[in-house]
């Protein structure tokens, strides 16, 4: 599985996410608002954008779908409550399906409600487990519930599905070097945000293994009790 993150540089601050199969050269692109970045990333490695998928219906996600489709014919997926909200959706997902790209590449579903509740995550099944999260997860945090989502729900997701990631077959996870590097810079670029007072560094791919101190404190709150976790808790957290 090979991904290529491609930065936005707009005011929302969005990654948008091709994942591509080294046998066959087709790829799926996630979230693709920068339409233009996204189909020159393509071209300049010589993929096949097949599928669009989009996390959620929110327009900084969907922006860019009409622009790959129709320079690329590729099918629309995304969650099947949200056909009402995401024009032309071709495959409705549900928890547990699987979206195959070319010949290598598998990704599970998981229906993972609260920042909307048509929100899908993603996670591989392939030689790099990782785990592409949409405005569920950040680095920094987790999405707000503020546009049609539900700080219960979000709890859910977290305490129910998320966190068990960490304690699964993934938590022994080697991280490369390459990963490491990915990851402290990450952390640079929040410190430095933080420090310019602007809000969090938005990042929608999460590696699993990097999220495994960052998930287990959550998980504990749930344990002691769902009032810990309340709506201000949840709906403050970006």
């Amino acid at each position: 599985m090979i991904v290529e993150q491609v930065w936005t540089g707009n005011a929302y601050r969005n990654f948008n996410y091709l994942i591509a199969c080294p046998e066959t050269g087709e790829a799926l692109a996630i979230d693709p608002l920068d339409h233009v970045k996204c189909l020159a990333a393509a071209k300049r490695h010589g993929w096949d954008i097949t599928q669009v998928l989009n996390t959620h219906e929110h327009g900084d996600h969907i922006g860019g779908n009409r622009a790959v489709i129709a320079a690329t014919g590729a099918s629309l997926l995304a969650h099947e409550n949200a056909k009402d909200k995401i024009p032309g959706i071709d495959r409705g997902l549900s928890a547990g399906d699987t979206i195959t790209v070319g010949k290598t590449v598998e990704l599970e579903v998981l229906d993972t409600p609260g920042h909307t509740m048509s929100h899908v995550c993603l996670v591989s099944h392939t030689d790099q487990p990782a785990l592409f999260c949409g405005d569920t997860l950040f680095n920094a945090g987790a999405g707000n519930c503020h546009s049609g989502g539900h700080p219960s729900a979000l709890y859910g997701t977290f305490a129910t599905q998320l966190a068990g990631l960490a304690d699964g077959g993934h938590a022994g996870l080697r991280i490369d070097q390459s990963q490491r590097h990915a990851e402290e810079k990450a952390q640079g670029r929040h410190r430095r945000v933080h420090a310019r007072g602007r809000g969090p560094v938005r990042s929608h791919v999460q590696l699993i293994a990097p999220q495994i101190l960052r998930i287990r404190p959550i998980r504990r709150a749930a344990k002691k009790g769902r009032e810990i976790f309340d709506r201000r808790e949840v709906s403050s957290l970006r």
